[in-house]
C-alpha cells in the first residue's frame, strides 16, 4: 500500500507541474493575443521559457526516474524546442544518490535465482556508477564461471529497485500530458506530443531491459570482429537478465585523459582520426552506431609495442543507446537526396514530408523559398569555394530565415536524431583530441564513394528508363496505325495512359541526369556552420539533413 500511496502522488505531482504551465501557455499565447495584447506574449515569451526549463531541471533532479532522461531526450529536441529550454536541459546529468547495496544485492540474486557469492568471487559495494534507472558494480567471477567465460573481472549493471514501477507511472503521466497538448492548438501545430512520448516510451522500455543492451553489445562486437582498431566487452549471457547485465571489465584511459594517453606512448592526434574512422564506419558502412559516444563510454586499451610504436585500440561501452535507421526511411532519404542533387526545393519538402520530418498539413512555401535559396548561393560550388566563404555569410543565411525554421512543424525521426547526436560527439571529441581535427577531412573518403556509388545508381536507373522509354516510341508508329484503323471504323475507345507514363518517366529520367556531386556543397556548409556557431540550432540541422540523408543512402548498391 504504501508504494501505491507514493506512486500516486508522484503521478499527481508531475500532472500538477504540467497543470500550471500549461495555464501559463493559454494565458500568455492564446488569452492575451486574442484581447489585442500579443505584445506582452512576445516581449516575455523568453523569460517564460527559461523559467520554464529551470523548474523542469529542478523536479527532474528532486524525481529522478525518467524525469531526468525526458530532460536530456528534450534537451535534444532542436527541432520541436526552442534553444531557451534545451540550452538549460543540455548539462543535465543523470547523477543520484547510489541505492543501498543490500536492495541491489537481493534484487540481483532474485533475478539471478542463485545467491551472488555462488557465481561472484568478489563483489565491490561501492558503485563505480549511480543513475537514475540502475547503478554498476566492479566484480569478480567465480572460478567455474571464470573458467567458461575466459576472464575473471566483470561489472555488473543492475537495476535500482522499483525502477519499473516508476517507469509505468512516468510514462501514464507523460502520455496524459501529452493528449493535453493535443488540444492545444499552439502546440499540435508544430509538435505531435503523443507520437514524441512514445517514441521517448520506446527508448526508455529498451533502455531498462538489459537484455536489449546485451544483444547491442554483441551486434556491435560482430560487426568489428576481427578489426584490431576496436574493443568491445563480452557479455556473460550466463549471468545477464533483464535487470542484471554482466559485461567483461574492459576499463582502460578515459578516451578525454590526454596526459595519461600521452604517457602510455599514444598521440592523442592518432585517437582522434582513429575514432572518426571507427564512427563513420559505424553509420555509413553498418548503418548500426553507437549513438552516445560521451567520454565515460570510450577508452583508450594500451597494447605491446610495435614496429610503429605503442599500439592501442579503442574501447566502447554501455550499448543502451544505438542508432538504426530503417528501410521505409531510407527510401525516404534517397528522394531527399535526388531532390537536392537537382537543386529542387519542392521536391525537397515533398521528401522531407515522406520522412515524416515534416507534420502532415504543414504550410510549406516559405520553407520552399528557403531552400531555393539555399541551393542557389552554395549550390553549385565546390569544396574549396566553400571552404573559403566567410561564416559571417553563413550567419546571416541563418538570420534571414531563423523565422521560418522556427515556426515550421519539424519533427525528426528518432534514427536522424540519434544520428546528428552521434556525429557532433564525435565531431566535439575529435577537436578535443586534436584542437587542428576538421570533420571534413574523416568525411571526404565517404563522400567521394557515395558520389562514385549514387552516380552509378542513378546513371543505371535513368538507363533503364531510357530503353523503356526508346521501347515505347519503336512501338508507337505501329500502335498509331492501329488506333486510326480503330476510328475509321468507327470504333473509338482510346486510351493514353501508357503513353503518359512513358513521357513522364522520360522527364524524371532528364531531371535525374543532374550531377550527384552537388550534394558536396550542402554537407560542407552543414559542417562548417556548426564549426563557426553551435548556437544556429534549428537551421543548422535543415541543412544538415542532405549529408545525414547520405549516410544511409550509402548503404544502398546499385541495383
Amino acid at each position: 500500500m504504501p508504494d501505491a500511496l507514493h506512486d500516486r502522488a508522484r503521478y499527481r505531482r508531475i500532472l500538477r507541474f504540467a497543470a500550471r504551465h500549461l495555464l501559463v501557455i493559454w494565458w500568455y499565447e492564446l488569452f492575451l493575443p486574442r484581447f489585442g495584447m500579443r505584445g506582452i506574449a512576445e516581449r516575455t515569451r523568453e523569460a517564460r521559457m527559461q523559467a520554464f526549463a529551470r523548474r523542469f531541471r529542478s523536479l527532474a533532479v528532486e524525481l529522478g526516474g525518467l524525469m531526468i532522461k525526458l530532460g536530456q531526450f528534450l534537451s535534444t529536441r532542436l527541432d520541436v524546442l526552442p534553444p531557451e529550454i534545451t540550452r538549460e536541459l543540455e548539462d543535465l546529468q543523470d547523477e543520484v544518490p547510489p541505492a543501498p547495496f543490500d536492495a541491489i544485492h537481493a534484487l540481483a540474486e532474485e533475478d539471478l535465482g542463485v545467491p551472488l557469492d555462488q557465481v561472484f568471487a568478489r563483489i565491490d559495494r561501492e558503485p563505480i556508477a549511480s543513475a537514475s534507472l540502475g547503478q554498476v558494480y566492479r566484480a569478480t567471477l567465480a572460478p567455474q564461471d571464470d573458467a567458461l567465460a575466459g576472464f575473471a573481472d566483470v561489472v555488473i549493471k543492475v537495476q535500482r529497485p522499483g525502477i519499473a514501477s516508476i517507469v509505468a507511472v512516468d510514462l501514464a503521466a507523460l502520455r496524459r500530458v501529452a493528449f493535453w497538448l493535443s488540444r492545444m492548438r499552439v502546440v499540435s501545430h508544430r509538435v505531435d506530443m503523443p507520437a514524441l512520448v512514445e517514441e521517448f516510451a520506446r527508448a526508455s522500455l529498451e533502455e531498462v531491459d538489459y537484455l536489449h543492451e546485451a544483444q547491442n553489445a554483441e551486434r556491435f562486437a560482430g560487426l568489428f570482429a576481427g578489426d584490431d582498431r576496436v574493443r568491445v566487452p563480452q557479455v556473460v549471457w550466463e549471468r545477464t537478465t533483464r535487470r542484471v547485465l554482466t559485461l567483461e571489465d574492459v576499463t582502460a584511459i578515459k578516451i578525454t585523459d590526454l596526459d595519461s594517453v600521452r604517457e602510455a606512448g599514444i598521440d592523442p592526434r592518432n585517437v582522434a582520426k582513429v575514432f572518426a574512422a571507427v564512427m563513420f564506419d559505424q553509420v555509413f558502412e553498418h548503418g548500426f552506431f553507437h549513438a552516445d559516444p560521451h567520454p565515460g563510454n570510450l577508452f583508450v586499451t594500451p597494447g605491446p609495442e610495435g614496429p610503429e610504436g605503442r599500439t592501442w585500440r579503442l574501447t566502447f561501452v554501455d550499448f543502451g543507446m544505438m542508432g538504426e535507421v530503417p528501410d521505409s526511411l531510407r527510401d525516404a532519404l534517397r528522394a531527399l537526396f535526388l531532390a537536392s542533387a537537382s537543386r529542387n526545393g519542392r521536391g525537397m519538402v515533398e521528401a522531407m514530408h515522406q520522412a515524416g520530418v515534416l507534420l502532415p498539413g504543414a504550410d510549406t512555401r516559405e520553407l520552399e523559398r528557403a531552400l531555393t535559396a539555399v541551393f542557389a548561393r552554395f549550390g553549385g560550388m565546390g569544396v574549396a569555394e566553400l571552404r573559403s566563404i566567410d561564416p559571417r555569410e553563413f550567419r546571416r543565411f541563418a538570420v534571414e530565415f531563423s523565422d521560418v525554421m522556427l515556426t515550421m512543424p519539424f519533427q525528426m525521426p528518432e534514427s536522424l536524431l540519434l544520428l546528428i547526436r552521434a556525429v557532433s560527439l564525435t565531431s566535439g571529441m575529435c577537436s578535443s583530441l586534436d584542437p587542428q581535427y576538421n570533420v571534413w577531412d574523416s568525411v571526404e573518403p565517404y563522400a567521394n564513394k557515395l558520389v562514385r556509388e549514387t552516380a552509378t545508381n542513378v546513371v543505371g536507373d535513368v538507363a533503364r528508363q531510357a530503353v523503356d522509354a526508346a521501347g515505347v516510341l519503336w512501338r508507337m508508329p505501329q500502335r498509331l496505325d492501329s488506333v486510326l484503323a480503330t476510328v475509321e471504323s468507327g470504333r473509338v475507345a482510346v486510351t493514353v495512359p501508357h503513353m503518359e507514363d512513358a513521357i513522364a518517366r522520360a522527364e524524371r529520367s532528364v531531371r535525374r541526369l543532374i550531377s550527384a556531386l552537388i550534394f558536396c556543397a550542402l554537407l560542407v556548409s552543414g559542417a562548417r556552420m556548426r564549426a563557426d556557431d553551435p548556437g544556429l540550432g534549428t537551421f543548422l540541422m535543415l541543412v544538415s539533413l542532405v549529408p545525414l540523408l547520405h549516410v544511409v543512402f550509402g548503404r544502398r548498391r546499385p541495383r
